[in-house]
């Protein structure tokens, strides 16, 4: 158990971007609101999984929608509170803390806004242990664990419970509701006990995040290289490096869908790399061959301050480096690649764990 102030939600916002895989929502954005939250009401309590009972209530609170919109349709923090108590009421029983869904951007951040407002704490755990776009996609689903009844507001003062037959289904009828509200609306799903959380989840993500962004912030100010940290840090692998020449870049079904053309530079010239996305980065092809796919994570880096760069800051001449980590072992799983494999996401290929693809290539 531990106390987080606005510093530790300075270095969490950068790591959970590192995390998120260009997607989660603006981790600026997300960042804002938290410490907005925290001077408000006081720091937040964030327990380890085993500080939590078998029985305890847990609820966790996030952004759902196309992170390019958050550019312009900013969310005021009442929405995400307003939703979680609307699940609370529905359930009937107190809730014990919230959490993270997914490991990235915006959604890191964003139950620090319902943990300080309604003075509860959070679980160091996620649902991904990275960021994924779709509500099913969580470890959760793994193990069978529903993800409603759920609740969803936006800032208009519109909300809704659903009841779903699966999760697929909640992913279907909460996009439309979704579309419906502006592209972004707040959520409160998958209620589960701590037994199950303990089971399920991923965990040590809220730490991990702030560890990232620290070691960010701290080789920056030793003038050391933040991009070689962050692999050590991530037991990741330098994919790429060069410029970004195109993004081609729409919303589309309530997600940020595209593609983006790099150029390789120093060691990379005269290579090139495609990465596709759905709000997060999916597969990453080098020259024609598959460099990293889902639910390996995938991720952009400015070449020289080390700063993670979403998909919706993407910019034509970026220089950046694209970096590739392992993911969670639990999507490593059958059950795990069906639900985030790449041939979800209509990939004919068959995943390789990043580690095989590169062995003992230099970090």
């Amino acid at each position: 158990m531990r106390l987080l102030h606005p510093e530790n939600i300075e270095d969490l916002a950068i790591g959970a971007a590192v995390l998120g895989t260009g997607g989660g929502g603006d981790p600026y954005v997300g960042k804002l609101m938290a410490i907005q939250s925290i001077r408000e009401y006081g720091p937040v309590t964030l327990l380890d999984l085993d500080e939590i009972g078998d029985d305890d209530l847990i609820v966790p609170s996030a952004m759902m929608g196309a992170p390019t919109v958050m550019v312009e349709k900013l969310p005021s923090g009442e929405e995400i509170v307003k939703a979680f108590q609307a699940l609370e009421s529905f359930l009937g029983k107190p809730i014990k803390a919230t959490m993270s869904i997914e490991a990235g951007g915006l959604n890191s951040t964003t139950p620090f806004t319902v943990a300080a407002t309604l003075g509860i704490p959070m679980v160091d755990a996620d649902g991904m242990g990275r960021a994924f776009p779709e509500l099913q996609m969580v470890t959760f689903t793994i193990y069978d664990i529903p993800a409603t009844p759920m609740a969803i507001a936006d800032e208009k003062g519109n909300s809704a419970i659903l009841n779903t037959m699966s999760n697929r289904w909640t992913e279907t009828f909460a996009r439309s509701l979704t579309i419906d509200m502006g592209s972004s609306a707040m959520i409160a799903l998958y209620p589960l006990t701590g037994k199950q959380l303990k089971a399920a989840g991923v965990a040590g993500t809220i730490t991990m995040a702030e560890q990232i962004g620290r070691a960010i912030r701290e080789s920056r100010a030793a003038d050391h290289d933040p991009i070689g940290t962050v692999l050590r840090v991530t037991n990741g692998y330098r994919l790429f490096e060069g410029k970004i020449v195109d993004v081609a870049r729409r919303t589309e079904t309530g997600f940020a869908r595209g593609d983006a053309t790099l150029e390789g530079t120093g060691s990379m010239a005269g290579s090139t790399m495609k990465i596709s996305f759905q709000n997060e980065h999916l597969i990453a092809i080098k020259d024609g061959a598959v460099c990293a796919s889902v639910p390996d994570l995938i991720t952009m880096l400015d070449a020289e301050t080390g700063d993670p760069i979403t998909t919706e800051g993407m910019r034509y001449g970026f220089r950046v480096v694209v970096v590739g980590m392992p993911c969670d072992p639990k999507w490593r799983t059958p059950k795990g690649l069906e639900i985030v494999g790449p041939r979800y996401f209509g990939y004919d290929i068959d995943y390789v764990p990043i580690e095989q693809r590169y062995g003992a290539l230099t970090r």
